[in-house]
C-alpha cells in the first residue's frame, strides 16, 4: 500500500472528516472510496471511446433517442401519478 499526501486548507479538511465520520468510515476510507469510483468512470470511459471508434455514430445516437424518449415518458408518468 502506499501513502499519499493530501494538503487541504481547514475550510475544506474540517467538512470532510465530518462527512467521513457521518458516513461511518475513516477519511482515508472516504477518500479510498471515491478514487475507486474515479478510475472506475475512467474506465468505463476508456471502454466507451475504443468502442465508439469501432462503431456507427448514428446507431448509437438512434440509441440516445430511445434512452431519451423513455426516460421522458417515465418522468411524465411520474409527475402525474406524484
Amino acid at each position: 500500500m502506499a501513502t499519499l499526501t493530501i494538503r487541504l486548507p481547514a475550510t475544506k479538511h474540517q467538512p470532510l472528516k465530518g462527512f467521513a465520520r457521518a458516513r461511518g468510515v475513516s477519511l482515508n476510507k472516504l477518500v479510498e472510496e471515491w478514487a475507486t469510483v474515479a478510475l472506475a468512470q475512467l474506465d468505463a470511459e476508456n471502454h466507451y471511446r475504443l468502442r465508439a471508434t469501432r462503431g456507427r455514430p448514428e446507431v448509437g445516437l438512434a440509441l440516445l433517442d430511445t434512452l431519451d424518449r423513455t426516460l421522458r415518458r417515465r418522468w411524465a408518468r411520474k409527475k402525474v401519478a406524484g
